[in-house]
């Protein structure tokens, strides 16, 4: 890639100030652990929503989106507009629990729903989470990108991006996360919004000036967010709409990483317009970032080939003049140091308060700081060794959503039928954490090639990543209702106010006072994402 000395300058400007801004940010509010695991509980709904999406949006999802847009078309989108119907859920259901309960950890809300155990076992599973999905594959991600873009070695690469983005997640806390956050999503933003605009002024040098030409010039089905039974990427219909859920609502509603904002908000409605916010910019992405690979296919195909990955480089490199280039690079750093921050900083978290305040309540709030600060030190360093495994994957994608199809299930099944089914208990959520966790090790293990490149689940049996997800889910969601019936009804103190009575009483509570009501907000989402798959149909 040509990269100048003006876009070089660019992109170390952007380096420091964001590792000088982060650090600044956070660095006058760490004296206590509530302000360095939570920011103070301060953090109000624009900064939270911005927050959710940066964390969210990675080097893997800017390059993969673009790869897959160029390979499938726009169906690979639906991993982001349907993320915004688990945003819903998240601020309509679960997050007023979360806040009024003033956890710090959702490992210590499933506590009080169904006792020590399962917090354990859950926030063994969500450092696990952080350390393989969160930080270690979008590392190497991140530096697999860099070297095709600069030519920086792959180890280099992770051990530069490793040092910058720890020095001011564990110097600052969540503050400085945030904060940082929320600028490199504007920077995140208009680097897609460029590359996007500069390929579309592009169409007329292939003689394409309107949009039927533009349709007839890409297969159809690329342009579909919707797809049949049997197509060949996995993404039918009734996988998707089956799958993803299971992988959402971990993903969205009980992942310490994503909702660790939300359990720093100021006040409830915050809590609950933040993911909502964020659910409306998840919108964007299908348009900025799947998008550019369908336009790179029509005006570049013949240079990509069979390689997909290079769509977003060769849209950068062919479109993007000097300077902005620099600012569009700034923005896949920026993907990637959030992602990375966030998962950290979350990780601290989990070893502080869920295991070492637990062990020992009497630990100073300075005390447990220091140790957040050296557990992510240590996260960081096995997240390093990790990624350099990255590559014995088919590809990112594919190891990253295998990864989650195996680690979502059981945890997805906890806190769904936890909150809605005030019956489940201790001893169900308890075998249904270990068995699932199980379940899901053995099947991705025996679907990881080690020998040659068959997949056994997904290649032999046929079964792709997302209905592995949703067998599982049933499976676990079956042990949770026999283990619940055959055990004694939880007492009222495991219910009262950490469970709706039934589905609709999340919806149906209070009067509607104002405009400002989060039902009518999500109201607003819901109907504008329904719209907008009738018009992509």
């Amino acid at each position: 890639m040509n990269i100048g000395t003006i876009d070089l300058a660019i992109i170390v400007i952007y380096l420091v100030s964001i590792v000088v801004i982060g650090i600044l940010s956070g660095r006058r509010h760490v004296s206590s652990g509530s302000e360095y695991f939570l920011a103070g509980r301060s953090l109000g709904w624009p900064m939270i929503g911005l927050a959710l999406f940066a964390t969210n949006i990675s080097t893997v999802h800017l390059v993969g989106l673009a790869a897959d847009g160029y390979r499938v078309g726009l169906v690979i989108g639906n991993f982001e507009w349907m993320a915004t119907f688990c945003l819903i859920l998240l601020g309509l259901v679960f997050a007023p629990f979360y806040f009024r309960n003033r956890v710090s950890t959702l490992p210590e809300y499933l506590e009080k729903r169904f006792g020590p155990g399962s917090r354990t076992f859950l926030a063994f599973m969500a450092v696990v989470g952080a350390l393989f999905i969160h930080i270690g594959m979008s590392l190497y991600a991140g530096a697999t990108i860099f070297h095709q873009f600069f030519g920086v070695n792959v180890y280099a690469s992770i051990i530069i991006v490793s040092i910058l983005t720890a020095l001011y997640t564990i110097l600052g806390g969540l503050r400085a996360v945030v904060v940082t956050e929320s600028i490199q999503t504007v920077i995140l933003l208009l680097g897609g919004v460029a590359v996007t605009l500069f390929a579309v002024f592009a169409l007329p040098e292939q003689d394409i000036h309107t949009y039927s030409q533009f349709k007839n010039a890409v297969d159809p089905q690329r342009l579909s967010m919707i797809h049949p039974g049997g197509c060949e990427c996995g993404l039918s219909w009734y996988a998707v709409l089956l799958g993803y859920p299971v992988l959402g609502i971990w993903y969205w509603c009980a992942d310490q990483t994503i909702v660790q904002r939300v359990l720093g908000a100021k006040s409830e409605r915050d809590a609950q317009v933040g993911p909502l916010f964020a659910g409306f910019i998840k919108i964007l992405p299908v348009f900025f970032m799947v998008f550019p690979g369908v336009l790179a296919y029509v005006l570049f195909k013949d240079q990509i080939g069979d390689d997909p990955n290079q769509a977003l480089p060769v849209l950068i490199n062919r479109l993007i003049p000097v300077g902005l280039k620099g600012l569009v690079t700034a923005g896949l750093l920026a993907a990637l140091m959030s992602t990375i921050a966030g998962a950290l900083n979350s990780a601290s978290t989990l070893v502080s308060i869920d295991i070492v305040q637990r062990l020992k309540p009497a630990t100073s709030d300075r005390t447990l700081v220091t140790i957040g600060r050296v557990a992510a030190s240590v996260v960081m360093v096995l997240a390093m060794i990790w990624s350099t495994q990255g590559g014995r994957f088919e590809s990112i994608f594919t190891g990253i959503n295998a990864m989650i199809a195996c680690l979502a299930p059981p945890i997805t099944t906890v806190f769904l039928w936890g909150v809605f089914w005030p019956r489940g208990t201790g001893r169900a959520s308890l075998a249904t954490l270990v068995v699932g966790f199980l379940l899901g090790a053995i099947t991705f293990t025996i679907d990881f090639p080690l020998i040659g490149q068959t997949r056994i689940v997904t290649d032999g049996w046929g079964i792709g990543f997302m209905l592995q997800a949703w067998w599982l889910f049933c499976i676990c969601s079956a042990l949770f209702v026999i283990v619940s019936l055959a055990s004694p009804r939880p007492s009222p103190e495991q219910t009262e106010g950490l469970c709706w009575d039934n589905p609709l009483v999340a919806l149906r509570r209070g009067a509607l006072t104002s405009m400002r009501d989060p039902r009518l907000i999500a109201t607003c989402l819901l109907v504008t994402m329904v719209t907008l798959y009738v018009l992509f149909r």
